[in-house]
């Protein structure tokens, strides 16, 4: 299937490693342009080279931090320079510190606000405005199953991430008469730095992964490039008339409709 994403441009937060990484590697390798970013000079440098050398969709790439309330509007204009466009954006970020809601202080609160929930919102409302009319345009969140269901242990995230869940949704119907669609994904244990680094917590990292793929019905954790190819077809013209989707990338651990 052709996609459409040849020549378009897209902004990927958190591009330089897990989902976002395996998302912009499909959006390269289908011939989309892709401007990444990340806190980390050092990561973006390294994933701007490897990027590259797929050889298909061009690469730029920005050291910053979405919590920043400049870097929304530094990405979209890097963006127009060097691609001349923007055409949609997938918004990832680091979860927040793994705890229970007891255990966690107002500064880890405040912080994953800022960075997960008002940074996220910031760069997908900014990038919108700046899709030019009748170009139609796709605006990707990735949250998690805890948009719908609570996970054991990450009590920040689940009280983000249902909030960003429905922001989504009102923000598509928000945009919706311009032709740009909000969509968001649900990973569940997908095989990423983050979720070696939840399953390392236990103390025994290879019992804890055993015992989470009991619990998927396809008995494994996701690969990342089975995501990246699930959020690159949402923000491509091939899903033009799926806007308000909360997709799960899980294996099928999601029981709820």
């Amino acid at each position: 299937m052709d996609l459409g994403l040849a020549g378009r441009t897209y902004v990927v937060t958190g591009g330089s490693r897990g989902l976002g990484r395996a998302s912009a590697e499909v959006l390269v390798a289908e011939g989309a342009n892709v401007v990444l970013s990340s806190r980390s000079q050092e990561s973006v440098d390294a994933a701007v080279a490897e990027l590259g050398d797929l050889g298909a969709g061009g690469v730029a790439g920005l050291a910053a931090d979405n919590a920043d309330p400049a870097t929304a509007g530094a990405l979209v204009a890097l963006a127009q320079e060097r691609f001349g466009a923007v055409h949609g954006a997938l918004v990832s970020v680091g979860g927040p510190p793994p705890g229970t809601v007891l255990g966690r202080s107002d500064e880890e609160w405040r912080g994953a606000f800022e960075s997960v929930f008002l940074g996220g919102l910031r760069v997908a409302t900014t990038v919108a405005e700046a899709i030019e009319p009748g170009q139609g345009g796709s605006i990707a969140l990735v949250l998690s199953t805890s948009a719908k269901a609570p996970v054991t242990g990450l009590g920040i995230s689940n009280g983000l991430r249902p909030g960003l869940a429905m922001a989504a949704k009102d923000l598509a119907d928000e945009l919706g008469p311009r032709d740009v669609r909000v969509n968001a994904l649900l990973p569940g244990r997908v095989d990423t730095e983050r979720v070696r680094e939840l399953d390392a917590l236990s103390g025994d990292p290879d019992g804890s992964r055993e015992r989470a793929a009991a619990g998927i019905p396809l008995r494994r954790y996701g690969r990342p490039e089975e995501f990246g190819r699930a959020a690159a077809f949402l923000l491509s013209p091939a899903a033009g008339y799926l806007t308000g989707v909360m997709l799960p990338v899980d294996g099928g651990t999601s029981r709820t409709l």
